[in-house]
């Protein structure tokens, strides 16, 4: 994957709070192993702690500027994508919104930007305090993505994705897939809480895999609003053979057989491996949101 070199990032749409101090309390999600694998079974790429009672119930604060910036300070332009970790995540948020932005307009709607916070360990939300082992989610409570980076190595080393820039932006295309759910007001179908292979938690889920196919269908012809340009200009076979092999890294069967050593069809609130990649298959074949209708 490959960005302009010369497009200029949009670094108002990241928060970068790494390194800050987080006001209220310590972060009461879960603890050892089995809270650790509670964390990742119910969370992880999934919406904000409080869509699955796991919040910590304590501070409900939100992050605070960070004193480094480093985002707003080094994410200039695509070349500076194409050459830090941190500054690609700016540009594929960036993509993301202006494919969004430009697909809600054309259907005659309205779509608001949603921004994604860096934060390194904890970090507290509307939903509740949230630590890393959480991994990436979705807070409806400010419409914001939250993101350790540090989760990426630990998609490849706990969970044996093959990783790559592609994996990457999978997940925050996911995650603004969730964005994309509460403007459309599908999003509140996850709250009943239930599980299992046919809940409308995994329902949830594997549309938001369809909407990140969707706009990785769409993601190189995309115009970029600082040049008229796509942001993106390459996407390969490979970068998508990454971002297939991620979703079905974190299906639900994968992890419950890597952490607790069987499959609990019962308990499952993401789908599996096979239906995240299915799904995520469906929306780059066609890049039209209306076949991402898990819910038929």
């Amino acid at each position: 994957m490959q960005f302009d070199d010369d497009a200029d990032l949009d670094t108002s749409e990241v928060q970068d709070v790494r390194g800050s101090r987080i006001p209220g309390g310590k972060a009461t999600v879960g603890g050892g192993i089995a809270g650790l694998i509670a964390l990742i079974l119910g969370l992880l790429f999934g919406v904000g702690p409080d869509q699955l009672g796991l919040s910590s119930g304590g501070s409900g604060t939100t992050a605070t500027a960070s004193s480094a910036a480093q985002v707003q300070q080094s994410c200039r332009t695509g070349q500076d994508a194409n050459t830090r970790e941190d500054c690609r995540i700016v540009a594929v948020v960036n993509s993301v919104q202006d494919y969004w932005g430009q697909e809600f307009r054309r259907r005659g709607g309205t779509y608001t930007d949603a921004r994604t916070v860096l934060f390194t360990d904890r970090v507290g939300t509307p939903c509740g305090s949230a630590t890393s082992a959480v991994g990436p989610f979705y807070c409806p409570g400010d419409r914001q993505v939250y993101l350790d980076l540090g989760f990426f190595d630990e998609l490849r080393t706990k969970f044996g994705s093959s990783g790559g820039p592609f994996a990457q932006a999978y997940v925050v295309a996911h995650e603004y897939g969730h964005h994309v759910q509460g403007l459309m007001g599908t999003l509140s179908r996850s709250q009943d809480r239930q599980t299992g292979a046919n809940s409308n938690a995994v329902k949830v889920e594997l549309q938001a895999d369809c909407y990140a196919g969707v706009w990785a269908h769409h993601a190189t012809t995309t115009p970029d609003e600082s040049t008229g340009r796509p942001l993106i200009t390459s996407l390969t076979q490979a970068d998508v053979r990454d971002g297939l092999d991620a979703a079905a890294a974190v299906g639900d069967d994968r992890i419950q057989e890597r952490f607790q050593g069987r499959v609990t069809p019962e308990s499952w609130t993401h789908g599996s491996a096979a239906q995240r990649r299915q799904w995520f298959t469906t929306g780059f074949r066609s890049g039209d949101m209306a076949d991402c209708n898990t819910f038929r």
